[in-house]
């Protein structure tokens, strides 16, 4: 798993939040004020989408719209390139019986 921070205005919070999650690969997002104080952190899950995402998306706004400046961290999967050539080696082999 990597992180990556990004250091945003109160006003870009919610646009930077939502091109993270379109992203794709965020596991959880954390929100941080100057100080370096966690003030929201929330899991994503591969199911969380539209209107689920909506109270959320309103609760961090009115949260971050009483901070100027903090740091967005979010916590990433890391996917191996080489995972589906991997799977399909451990794959058992077929029958063969239709094939002769």
């Amino acid at each position: 798993m990597s992180t990556e921070e990004f250091k945003v205005s109160g006003n870009d919070v919610i646009s930077t939040i939502k091109r993270i999650i379109a992203e794709g690969n965020a596991r959880r997002i954390m929100i941080k004020n100057e100080a370096g104080d966690t003030i929201v952190e929330f899991p994503l899950t591969l199911g969380a989408v539209g209107a689920l995402l909506a109270p959320l998306l309103a609760a961090v706004g009115a949260v971050t719209a009483l901070v100027t400046k903090c740091t967005i961290v979010v916590e990433r999967r890391d996917t191996p390139a080489s995972a589906p050539a991997q799977e399909q080696a451990q794959e058992p082999p077929k029958s063969v019986e239709g094939i002769l």
